[in-house]
């Protein structure tokens, strides 16, 4: 009898959640497929009329039922939501070319559909998703009359609770030397359980990866025109569930806007979500296939790149006219393209000895790029030359003087955050040094999202904690091996990243951790259009005439890459290809001996050399390889290799 009672008042249930189901399913969208169908999402109403999704992969559950909306100040698109219009489902096609990164050349498929909803004042949002076989992409847009002021957005990511992650802490505003925070500088937490609390209170930074079950998945965002600031997650994700966050009340140009405002359209930026086995999102190329299309730029100063430069073991004292003539000679001894001379060089060398310098330099075919301070009054740096670079006429007089000179690109430092002002003021940058064919790199500054292929200029950005700080303190020596093995799986999947990577000899004041054969793998791991190597003369000349061969001999661009073996934070073995030669690199970033054994069939046959660990931390041997056999090799802590095969 209980059995029967319990059927029925189940039964009455669901009779009396039927007319809410039905409601809530008026104009529904089926769920929108990748090509491949392996990607499924799903965008719906819940019961009490607020935006949602959830997104399935070969049929299992990678995020869980999740959160869409904004919110403003003239509209709330949190809730009592309708859908009134579901596009049709359309595929989209791009192909396109970029010189910086780990494809030369790149074909983008994708499903996309378009809702449109409306408020209880009905008031319009529309959101735009688009599925490819490696991921999900969606952004909003609202266009009404009048201003519109972004207050929150309610986006969120759902994980399994037994999901991991690997997450870089946004640092605090105004922290750090000189007030220099944030700067995307922080150390990883690897591999830690979903909802754990960011270690500073103050988020995580994009990208972010995720490991539920079999998938992973990256988060991140592209697309930033300077309209929006730059978000990131939350610093707190109850139960798994990750929110995106705005910046910090510090985080804007002096008097600037913190969050996104406009008259006209107000356009999110993609948010994205690379998903697959760790090889599809470690290949992926969405960070640029959601990135408009590149702005103008001379194809004859597109020049990516080696670099040398003095300041990472020299330090400032060196940045002086006879030493910086010394890093043009290495330059063009190791076959390399740039010498970067760095911080106070207007005071140590200055414009007249600076034209000099770049008249040396272009007698060997090295080109010269040079050091900007970006701070106003948002931090207290000292270096120079500093505030030349605020607004579009003093960009105008500054770079226009140094093209008349002859520099090829700067290297601009000490951004203050992710603020809309802030943000607006690296794109303003990035578009009048185009205007004046100069390549750019930024420093102690924001995630790039996706800049790389609008401003084609744009060779590289810091963003990660990298050499310079192993020169600091003994603590960062110390973690630098899994820094590098984390990079290849987070920070340096889309975006070119300013390492500054290698250096074979000694490290002042620093008792080095790493073999040279780990050092010298992170030149084909690390992307950046321009790689500005650390090691100086000196430490180069002790090394053998093969490994100096390699890196005189190394691609400055690559026409394809893949994602070997690996797992974040513990080793990574990556191959990448230029013509019809493949470089291939691993490292080994855990306390014990590991051993690969790697199939390198990809390479067609091709015979070539492996170069590792000799008997010692600083000595190298080389072997032979042979594509046609699986490679086994033993990788000791802290130690990695090079392959070459043509």
């Amino acid at each position: 009898m209980m059995q029967r009672i319990h059927r029925l008042w189940g039964l009455v249930g669901v009779l009396m959640l039927l007319p809410v189901l039905a409601a809530c399913s008026v104009n529904l969208p089926a769920p929108l497929t990748s090509p491949d169908r392996q990607l499924q999402v799903r965008v719906y109403l819940t019961p009490d009329n607020r935006l949602a999704y959830d997104i399935h992969r070969q049929g299992q559950a990678v995020i869980l039922a999740s959160d869409l909306g904004l919110q403003l100040q003239e509209a709330d698109f949190s809730r009592d939501l309708s859908i009134v219009d579901v596009s049709a489902v359309t595929p989209v096609s791009d192909r396109y070319e970029m010189l910086v990164g780990k494809q030369r050349w790149i074909d983008y498929q994708a499903n996309e559909q378009t809702l449109t909803l409306v408020n209880a004042q009905q008031q319009r949002l529309a959101v735009t998703f688009r599925v490819s076989d490696d991921g999900v992409a969606f952004r909003y847009r609202v266009d009404f009359p009048g201003q519109k002021h972004f207050l929150k957005e309610l986006t969120s990511f759902q994980f399994a609770p037994d999901s991991k992650a690997w997450l870089q802490p946004m640092s605090v505003a105004q922290t750090g030397w000189s007030n220099t925070n944030p700067s995307y500088e922080e150390h990883y937490q690897m591999g830690i359980p979903v909802g754990t609390a960011s270690t500073l209170g103050a988020g995580w930074v994009f990208p972010g990866l995720f490991q539920t079950g079999k998938h992973w998945v990256l988060i991140s965002e592209v697309g930033m025109d300077g309209s929006w600031h730059g978000s990131r997650l939350h610093d707190q994700s109850p139960g798994g569930k990750y929110t995106l966050d705005i910046p910090q009340a510090a985080e804007v140009f002096t008097d600037g806007a913190l969050l996104a405002h406009t008259q006209d359209a107000l356009v999110s930026p993609w948010r994205l979500l690379a998903i697959g086995d760790l090889a599809q999102v470690i290949d992926s190329t969405l960070g640029t296939d959601l990135a408009a299309p590149a702005v103008n730029f001379p194809r004859d100063l597109l020049k990516p790149g080696h670099a040398s430069w003095s300041w990472a073991l020299l330090k400032d004292d060196f940045t002086v006219f006879e030493v910086q003539k010394t890093f043009i000679d290495y330059a063009a001894d190791m076959h390399w393209d740039y010498t970067l001379v760095d911080a106070d060089w207007d005071r140590k060398i200055g414009y007249e000895k600076l034209q000099q310098l770049v008249d040396y330099a272009a007698t060997k075919n090295i080109g010269i790029l040079v050091w900007y301070n970006s701070a106003g009054a948002w931090n207290q740096t000292p270096y120079t030359p500093k505030s030349q670079l605020l607004t579009h006429a003093q960009r105008e007089k500054e770079f226009a003087r140094l093209r008349q000179i002859g520099v090829k690109g700067v290297k601009i430092d000490f951004f203050g955050g992710d603020g809309q002002s802030m943000m607006a003021y690296y794109v303003d940058i990035l578009n009048d040094a185009a205007a004046h064919g100069l390549l750019v790199n930024f420093h102690g500054a924001t995630l790039p999202r996706g800049w790389q292929r609008t401003y084609p200029n744009l060779m590289t950005v810091e963003a990660i904690r990298g050499f310079e700080f192993t020169t600091f303190t003994q603590a960062d020596e110390d973690a630098v091996v899994t820094q590098v093995a984390i990079a290849p799986f987070v920070r340096n999947v889309f975006d070119p990243m300013d390492f500054t990577p290698m250096v074979f000899g000694d490290i002042p004041n620093i008792q080095r951790r790493t073999h040279n054969s780990f050092e010298l793998a992170q030149s084909v791991l690390f992307l950046s259009g321009i790689q500005h190597f650390a090691e100086i003369p000196e430490g180069m000349a002790s090394v053998p005439a093969y490994v100096k061969h390699f890196l005189q001999t190394l691609p400055v661009q690559w026409d394809r890459s893949r994602f070997v073996d690996g797992f974040p934070g513990k080793y990574v073995v990556i191959a990448r290809q230029a013509g019809d030669t493949w470089y291939i690199a691993g490292v080994n970033a855990e306390a014990e001996s590991k051993t690969l054994t790697l199939d390198l069939s990809f390479a067609d046959g091709k015979q070539g050399v492996l170069i590792g660990s000799g008997d010692s931390e600083r000595r190298f041997v080389q072997s032979a390889v042979d594509s046609r056999k699986p490679l086994t090799i033993t990788l000791k802590p802290a130690a990695g290799f090079v392959i070459r095969l043509q």
